[in-house]
């Protein structure tokens, strides 16, 4: 293993830096407009019957079930020629990239996601993000029980997880601890569920949209007086 870095950002894709609820809102009216409201309501039901099942959402897996069902229903399967060619770039949040280009002034940045091994990376390569980040990014089936690796392959001082998901940052800040400072950024349905709120810790850091580390005071994130965190900004 490498010395570990004074600061590693670990930052989230869906509602995070993608509008993922406009994503899915996307998905559902396309299947309807071409397909019809009682397929678009089969393959949701799977879509989120997989969602409980893995924990995150399987828009593929989906459509093989849903295949399953209908083998006949033949001029469904170009459905995933939607879904693998989706605008993702077009879905990124205001300011997402300079964001990312902000962090990595601060220390290197890396993308921690939950997926499928098809169309998340898609996602990210589409969308920029993975060029935003050289290519630094880890998607996981589920991330909060993969911390060993991430230290492993980025170890680090401190950490900052950026990520839209209450639950998320409270299993991670349960096991990292003041190692890692944990930033809200209160963007889709998770982030803005009053029951989700009311039944996760606050985060340390929260903010009402990502771009607005572009111009956040980074140097607050770091609840730490160690000269190396004081001292961690690089030239980008």
């Amino acid at each position: 293993m490498s010395a570990p870095e004074p600061i590693v950002f670990l930052v989230d894709v869906d509602n995070t830096l993608l509008d993922n609820d406009r994503i899915q809102s996307d998905i559902q009216h396309h299947l309807e407009r071409e397909y019809g409201a009682q397929c678009r309501e089969r393959y949701w039901t799977i879509q989120e019957r997989l969602f409980t099942e893995l924990g995150y959402r399987d828009y593929l897996g989906a459509l093989q079930c849903y295949r399953a069902e209908h083998p006949e229903d033949v001029p469904l399967f170009s459905m995933s020629s939607f879904l693998i060619d989706y605008p993702f770039a077009d879905r990124l949040f205001p300011g997402a990239l300079d964001a990312l280009r902000r962090l990595r002034q601060w220390g290197r940045t890396v993308v921690l996601s939950d997926g499928d091994v098809v169309f998340q990376p898609r996602k990210v390569q589409r969308s920029g993000i993975g060029a935003a980040v050289e290519g630094r990014v880890l998607i996981y089936i589920h991330k909060e029980d993969e911390l060993d690796d991430v230290e492993r392959r980025y170890p680090a001082r401190h950490y900052v997880l950026v990520d839209d998901k209450p639950r998320i940052l409270t299993a991670i800040k349960q096991v990292w601890g003041d190692r890692v400072t944990t930033v809200l950024p209160r963007q889709g349905k998770f982030a803005n569920d009053p029951e989700v709120a009311s039944s996760s810790p606050a985060a340390d850091v929260m903010v009402e949209r990502i771009g607005e580390l572009v111009t956040h005071d980074l140097q607050g994130l770091l609840s730490s007086d160690e000269p190396a965190l004081r001292s961690a900004k690089v030239t980008p």
